[in-house]
């Protein structure tokens, strides 16, 4: 008998799972042999059978990957013990028998219980992610606060995502990438159609996190003193002595949203460039410092492009993550209407708080990551230039202009968040895997052939990944 088992810790409700020899589907379709309600799980995830005596685990084009020891696969050879991942839900492959449990009338009754045409539904525990596998963990550790906090981190963690909820429905995938840039010291640049609730997000984050906010409402006739400020001449009643007095523009908060950024010139868009970077703006001949910590969230409209100007690559590569928002479920758009049309308005409470954030994005820097999972970074950027050697085939028919070196430094920082939202204390080559498509999706452009025949960056993306395997070189 084979059978997937859970960590007693890991909060599911069914611990162990039997699969068949002819074939276990697992995904979030509830028509699935083992079917978890969870967004990071693709309806029809992966599959595992026994062919000629041997397990197999095979991957059903998933969107977020299968994963044997934290190795994105296609198909391949299961053996006791391996740690099979599918999307954020991982458990241990095991082949050991229960002839001894089974004489038990207990055990008949689950058994009995446990046919394949009335498979339980179960959800994952949301909190920490546990990762088994020995070849990511680096030689240094964190030290006894820094672990602390990282444990008080993934309960804040849990505790925004919570509340956020009460507000926006939906989208957990982009409320984590939201607050991984955040935590990383970066900026996000949210793309999505019109009513999607991309403003209300931001805004909603802002209070949870008790963050100074402001937003900008981009426009044709927008200057770059309206939003770093200006000089205005005052004069002295008492005196009659005039001086210069400046004004702070809205940049001058923790916060920005940057509404429809690609509405206005490329002058005003320009303005931002060197608060995103340098978290200062100078106006005149007086350099100011911005107050930390400090955000651009920016929004764009994907099919209105009439009277837009489009971000230049040098401005794109200043976000740290391109995130798109999809539409809602049937479900969860059934919950949004209830939710907006009734009179009851939720009220939020306030997890963190400016200077407790800081802390947190220091703490992050200090997250140990082993010299292979550095090197996969590295492959992987690499791998996105069509004039390096090393790039696939695939990537130099399709891929004019591939990323620079801060897509792999952008990697590496958003993996080390993820890692410690997610409670854990390395971060790991699953973690940059999980970043690869927000990191790269905005620094990979692709040929006008590729574009014609529909490839989207996203589509290399997700074929460099299937492609480039993590490197093995610890002695496990």
């Amino acid at each position: 008998m084979a059978k997937l088992i859970f960590s007693k810790d890991s909060g599911l409700s069914v611990l162990e799972k039997e699969v068949s020899k002819s074939g276990t589907t697992i995904g979030r379709s509830k028509t699935s042999d083992l079917s978890i309600i969870e967004p990071s799980v693709s309806g029809n995830h992966c599959t595992i059978r026994s062919v000629d005596g041997v397990w197999r685990l095979i991957d059903n084009d998933s969107s977020n990957g299968t994963f044997l020891n934290d190795v994105q696969i296609t198909e391949v050879e299961l053996k006791e013990g391996d740690v099979v991942r599918f999307g954020n839900v991982s458990a241990t492959f095991s082949l050991a028998t229960t002839a001894a449990a089974s004489d038990s009338p207990e055990s008949v009754k689950e058994d009995d219980s446990a046919k394949e045409d009335d498979v339980e539904d179960f959800k994952p525990d949301k909190e920490a992610e546990k990762l088994s596998v020995k070849k990511d963990k680096p030689e240094e550790d964190l030290s006894g606060d820094d672990i602390a906090l990282v444990a008080d981190l993934n309960s804040k963690y849990n505790a925004i995502r919570e509340q956020v909820s009460k507000i926006i429905i939906g989208q957990s995938a982009v409320v984590e990438e939201v607050l991984i840039a955040i935590f990383s010291r970066g900026h996000a640049l949210l793309l999505g159609v019109p009513g999607l609730a991309k403003t209300l997000l931001i805004s909603t984050l802002s209070k949870v996190l008790d963050l100074d906010f402001k937003r900008v409402q981009f426009t044709p006739d927008l200057m770059p003193s309206d939003i770093t400020g200006t000089e205005v001449l005052e004069e002295d009643k008492l005196t009659g002595k005039r001086e210069f007095r400046f004004v702070r523009g809205p940049l001058f908060t923790n916060m920005l949203l940057a509404d429809e950024i690609n509405r206005t010139p490329p002058k005003t868009q320009a303005a931002l460039l060197e608060a995103m970077q340098e978290h200062r703006i100078t106006a005149g001949s007086t350099t100011y410092t911005l107050s930390e910590p400090f955000f651009v969230l920016a929004t764009q409209n994907p099919i209105e492009q009439e009277g837009t100007y489009p971000l230049p690559e040098a401005q794109l590569d200043r976000f740290l993550f391109n995130i798109v928002l999809d539409y809602p479920t049937a479900e969860e758009e059934s919950l949004i209407i209830r939710s907006v049309t009734g009179s009851r308005q939720p009220e939020l409470t306030k997890v963190l708080d400016g200077d407790t954030v800081v802390k947190l994005q220091e703490l992050i820097l200090r997250v140990p990551v082993a010299p292979h999972v550095i090197d996969y970074a590295r492959d992987l950027a690499r791998a996105t230039r069509p004039q390096q050697p090393e790039a696939p085939d695939f990537v130099k028919e399709m891929v004019s202009w591939g990323a620079g070196p801060r897509a792999g430094i952008s990697l590496i920082h958003a993996a080390k968040a993820r890692a410690v939202l997610n409670g854990r204390h390395h971060a790991t080559t699953f973690d940059v895997s999980a970043v690869a498509l927000p990191v790269l999706r905005h620094r990979v452009v692709t040929t006008f052939a590729a574009e014609a025949a529909g490839v989207k960056s996203d589509d290399v993306i997700k074929m460099l990944l299937k492609s480039l395997k993590p490197h093995e070189d610890l002695n496990i």
